[in-house]
């Protein structure tokens, strides 16, 4: 299923669209400032390094990153990580000579006493940790950068929202949307084919925040069926303020999901393999769009709403009822 063998259209209660601020953030890590002269003025002087002279000397040098036990050198002194001493095949990567199996306890040692800023610093990320304890945080770091929501490209574009918002809507071409409610109708003339089902992707403005829905075809077993689901743009513990619902129908029939969107940390196949949404049985789809059911139009209606203004801890302006 290709892009242009299936339609999508959307209504909804809007408000006025607001502005895409474009405040792209650059994914970098922190930076390094490195002199060799004044390397040499110290080893001179007798100064000890400083951390950031230490810093880079923990870096390796095939790969970059910050090395940790083991770490590895020639006879010669020079150090890599474990993981590029296999890359290189047992060669130093500066000498040429043999690697051997040389442990460098010294710098490690030297890193056991190091403390050093989150590598997403200049994301906002105002931690400092132990050097062996940094590594870890920065896998969960709540500043570290999302990989594109959109689904079946393979984009490897990464950034913060704002930046990401722009992206799906300059790159990708995605429809943007302001409004709590939609109203999407689904088209396709073969609905027969469910083999390499692109994903419709649809980005939801409201309570200042960014959603995105999904809608693809795919195998669930034997059987060939239809998903529906929405994702929140930001971390899983903001997506628990928000709750969902999509709706199907036709003939006197009719299918409800409710549920909580899922963060974009995690990937739209681990929702969908999860389950997580809205799903309906290609049978029941082609009944739903009635005629001769040799074409899927399917229209999916939804709201989102947050859940503690829903209990009246605020003013909902936001949660209109669907029609």
């Amino acid at each position: 299923m290709d892009l242009d063998s299936m339609d999508c259209t959307s209504t909804m209660d809007v408000t006025d669209d607001e502005e895409i601020h474009q405040d792209r953030h650059s994914y970098a890590s922190v930076s390094k400032h490195h002199s060799s002269n004044n390397s040499n003025a110290n080893a001179a002087s007798g100064l000890l390094p400083t951390t950031t002279s230490v810093h880079e000397l923990l870096e390796c040098p095939v790969c970059t990153n910050s090395m940790y036990p083991p770490i590895h050198q020639c006879h010669n002194g020079h150090t890599l990580c474990s993981t590029c001493k296999n890359r290189v095949h047992n060669r130093c990567p500066t000498c040429r000579q043999e690697l051997g199996d040389i442990r460098c306890l010294a710098l490690e040692k030297v890193a056991e006493s190091l403390e050093l800023p989150c590598k997403y610093m200049s994301l906002g990320c105002p931690e400092i940790f132990p050097y062996y304890s940094k590594l870890k945080h920065e896998t969960i770091c709540n500043f570290r950068p999302y990989n594109c929501p959109y689904a079946g490209s393979e984009c490897s574009v990464l950034g913060d929202i704002p930046f990401l918002v722009a992206h799906l809507r300059d790159d990708h071409k995605v429809d943007m949307h302001s409004g709590c409610t939609f109203n999407h109708r689904y088209v396709k003339s073969n609905p027969r084919e469910v083999e390499n089902a692109t994903w419709m992707l649809t980005v939801f403005h409201c309570f200042g925040q960014y959603f995105c829905l999904h809608f693809e075809a795919f195998q669930l077993g034997m059987a060939p069926v239809y998903m529906a689901f929405l994702r929140f743009m930001g971390d899983e513990t903001e997506a628990r303020n928000y709750n969902y619902s999509l709706e199907v129908g036709g003939y006197g029939r009719k299918l409800t999901w409710e549920g909580t969107p899922r963060s974009v940390r995690d990937s739209h196949r681990k929702v969908r393999d999860s389950h997580d949404g809205l799903i309906i049985q290609r049978n029941m789809a082609l009944f739903f769009s009635g005629g001769d059911r040799k074409e899927l139009k399917l229209r999916v209606t939804g709201r989102i709403w947050k859940e503690q203004q829903q209990s009246g801890e605020g003013g909902g302006a936001c949660i209109p009822s669907l029609s």
